[in-house]
């Protein structure tokens, strides 16, 4: 059995409920479609979509929609204490189908919540920053793709979120994709804290920055196996990575990649998705209280279903 298809086997017929506030968008009911005939999940739509998938929940199904209103406005006054938002201004914000579905992720009647295919991941982000929330440990949302290659499993990240991380960020960052990527893989996370330099071989602004991660994310959690800086190849080259790096005891076997900055990691998943034929899961949105996803609005009907499955193990 495959990696993707040992996901997928974890989460057949657990029965998670998955708002997709996207109806308008053809490849989301088809998804909806797959996830229900391959028993992977539940659709719930926040009305009834312009074509019928039989077998999916509408929100007036799981709950009665005024008691829900009600609680999701409260819910966001009280997210929004410091900002002084008023109950009018709540009830306003979940008139946006976004930030009602984020909402009622965050009021427990939905198990995870996945959007943007149409909409930008900007939008996907502050609708859960209102709905759903940050974790009580996180200070950031960042995220992580799964990239199944032909002979192994690899998560990059931030692809999707932070354009450009400080230290203190990118840190948090690798933290959270060594977390993601230990709970959805069940490996170890071997953590490569990506440069144009390796150990030392430049000099620069950009490269004292993630030295800089470094330190903190070895501070922050000294249980990880986490090194670096090191260049790509001698992150993942086994032969490379003990010419370039012998000192270390993971270079030429990390299985977490963490790039500096926004412009190289979305960068990078797409050329290996597009050139190098690696199955691209996610992203996976990371920091949140709640599964709250968002797509790349390139995504297929298929790349829909896999955030699903991937989410759904981390609800």
């Amino acid at each position: 059995m495959s990696f993707i298809d040992g996901l997928y086997a974890r989460v057949r017929g657990a029965g998670k409920r998955i708002i997709l506030p996207e109806t308008d968008d053809p490849r989301v009911l088809e998804a909806a479609r797959l996830m229900l005939d391959e028993q992977i999940a539940v659709p719930v739509f926040l009305a009834a979509p312009p074509q019928p998938v039989p077998g999916s929940l509408l929100v007036d199904d799981l709950v009665e929609r005024e008691a829900a209103l009600a609680e999701c406005t409260a819910q966001l006054v009280e997210r929004h204490r410091r900002k002084a938002m008023s109950a009018e201004e709540a009830a306003a914000r979940l008139q946006q189908p976004l930030t009602l579905a984020a909402a009622l992720l965050g009021a427990g009647h939905v198990d995870v919540g996945i959007a943007g295919s149409l909409a930008t991941t900007g939008d996907v982000i502050r609708a859960g920053l209102s709905g759903v929330g940050l974790r009580e440990d996180s200070r950031l949302v960042s995220s992580v793709f799964v990239m199944q290659f032909a002979n192994k499993v690899l998560t990059y990240g931030d692809c999707a979120v932070m354009p450009e991380p400080d230290a203190a960020q990118l840190a948090q960052i690798a933290i959270n994709a060594a977390h993601a990527h230990a709970a959805l893989t069940g490996d170890t996370a071997k953590v490569a804290m990506l440069s144009f330099s390796t150990c030392g071989s430049a000099e620069h602004a950009l490269v004292d920055k993630v030295r800089e991660a470094l330190a903190l994310a070895r501070a922050q959690a000294p249980e990880l196996l986490i090194d670096g800086e090191f260049q790509y190849d001698t992150a993942t080259v086994p032969e490379i990575g003990r010419r370039k790096a012998p000192d270390s005891a993971i270079a030429g076997q990390c299985n977490v990649l963490v790039y500096p900055d926004l412009n190289a990691g979305n960068i990078a998943y797409k050329i290996a998705q597009r050139e190098g034929g690696a199955r691209a899961m996610g992203p996976l949105l990371l920091g949140f209280a709640k599964p709250w996803m968002d797509l790349s609005r390139g995504c297929s009907s298929r790349d829909i279903v896999d955030l699903a499955v991937l989410s759904s193990l981390m609800a």
